[in-house]
């Protein structure tokens, strides 16, 4: 037997030893939304939810249903749950079974549950996910648009005698505009602004006594501490850390308040925590000023905020 043939087989003898010590394991995958508009689907207005708690159910073979797992909604709104060994996990389904913290107001109501599908299957590691699951709060925000109710076709009645003649009407007065949407509408609104007590009813999906941490992730936690609160963060001026959190904070406000705001919330969080991945004040002041430059409208669009009721 020549030298390349000896090689060959002891490739394949290594991988034989590599795939069969390879660990079975079972991972399931998925997204929690907060379904706002409570229309059972994912909209504009919609957004993930940290913090809420998901299970992985399974019938038992006598009728019932056993609970397999059980994982909390990082701050992406993302869930991962892993089984070991080769379960079975084509007859399960995952739910929505609990609220925790970050998650307001919206863990008021379950969407339903969703079957789990198989991904794939390898070396008897399997891969399942599971489509968004929902959780809707108690009423469906203001913004939203109203859904009607689709009205039957009339009835062709018979036609009626000819009538006399009539003079003719005047005209009609202009239907006045329809009131705007404010989620549709271009908004971009200082810190001040924010600040003030008669826009605090404004302040969702987070509140003025939300963590700095829990929204912004561990860079922030590391930084500003664990115990701040936005509101707290509003208030940082005259030094390039605290500017960076009072405008990011401010620009988050902003793009959950109008759909045309140039940043999306994700992306507040995420130059967020690339300004603070680096040690260079520099660094930080630039990205300061580009959410302050978005806070401001770039000069161009005002904020449409008007007071609480």
């Amino acid at each position: 037997m020549d030298w390349p043939l000896k090689l060959f087989f002891t490739y394949l003898l290594f991988a034989a030893f590599a795939i069969d010590g390879t660990q079975a394991d079972a991972m399931v995958t998925g997204t929690v939304f907060c379904d706002q508009c409570k229309d059972g689907q994912i909209s504009l207005y919609d957004y993930p939810l940290f913090g809420m708690k998901v299970s992985v159910a399974c019938a038992d073979g006598n009728g019932g249903l056993a609970m397999k797992g059980e994982e909390t909604t990082n701050l992406f709104g993302n869930y991962a749950m892993r089984f070991e060994g080769t379960p079975d996990l084509s007859g399960c389904y995952a739910q929505v079974s609990g609220s925790g913290e970050g998650s307001n107001s919206c863990g008021a109501v379950a969407g339903p549950a969703r079957n789990l599908r198989l991904m794939f299957r390898m070396f008897g590691m399997e891969m399942y996910s599971v489509d968004p699951l929902l959780s809707e709060p108690a009423q469906p925000v203001s913004s939203c648009p109203r859904s009607h109710s689709p009205v039957p076709l009339p009835v062709t009645p018979r036609a009626p005698p000819p009538l006399p003649w009539l003079p003719p009407l005047p005209p009609m007065p202009p239907l006045p505009p329809m009131p705007p949407i404010p989620f549709l509408e271009a908004s971009a609104c200082p810190y001040r602004d924010w600040t003030a007590p008669e826009h605090k009813c404004y302040w969702k999906p987070v509140t003025p006594d939300t963590k700095v941490a829990v929204v912004f992730g561990l860079l922030a936690a590391k930084r500003y501490g664990t115990d701040m609160t936005l509101w707290e963060g509003m208030k940082g001026r005259g030094e390039a850390y605290g500017t960076l959190l009072r405008e990011a904070t401010t620009a988050l406000l902003n793009s959950y308040t109008s759909a045309l705001f140039p940043y999306h919330p994700l992306g507040v969080i995420q130059d967020l925590n690339w300004a603070l991945m680096g040690s260079s004040s520099r660094r930080v002041l630039r990205a300061a000023l580009r959410f302050k430059r978005a806070n401001s409208g770039y000069g161009r669009v005002g904020c449409k905020l008007t007071p609480c009721k």
